[in-house]
């Protein structure tokens, strides 16, 4: 089954965010590890993780309150490493904890290819009337 397609921004495709599925109940994606994502050790740079969970919260936020005229940005993020990713993808899938008028609280697993924990995400998004 084909992805559905999400406006993700010239960002996202710097770090080739692949939108799995973005709605109110889970949003999932994933990043193949190439070089362009690599710390200069060789592991994928914590950036990634990051860019990947507050992207993904973004579009399933958003979608969820457009019908009320708002928007949803970032407000604050904190990743824990766990352990490292060195190369086949990135896949990272969240759900929101906290679905408020003002916030949202979104969790991610961030996983490699063998299913492996390799971070935990949390994003908090600001709800805020579009401009």
């Amino acid at each position: 089954m084909a992805a559905p397609a999400h406006r993700t921004g010239a960002f996202a495709a710097l770090y080739g965010l692949e939108v799995v599925r973005a709605s109110s109940e889970e949003a999932s994606g994933r990043v193949a590890v190439r070089e362009q994502v690599r710390q200069p050790a060789g592991l994928v740079h914590g950036g990634v993780y990051a860019s990947l969970a507050e992207s993904l919260a973004t579009l399933a936020t958003g979608a969820a309150v457009r019908d009320r005229g708002m928007i949803a940005v970032g407000h604050s993020s904190q990743t824990s490493f766990l352990r490292p990713i060195t190369s086949g993808t990135v896949r990272a899938t969240g759900r929101p904890r906290h679905r408020g008028r003002s916030t949202w609280v979104w969790e991610f697993d961030v996983t490699d290819d063998d299913d492996r924990l390799c971070a935990l995400v949390r994003i908090t998004m600001s709800v805020r009337e579009a401009p």
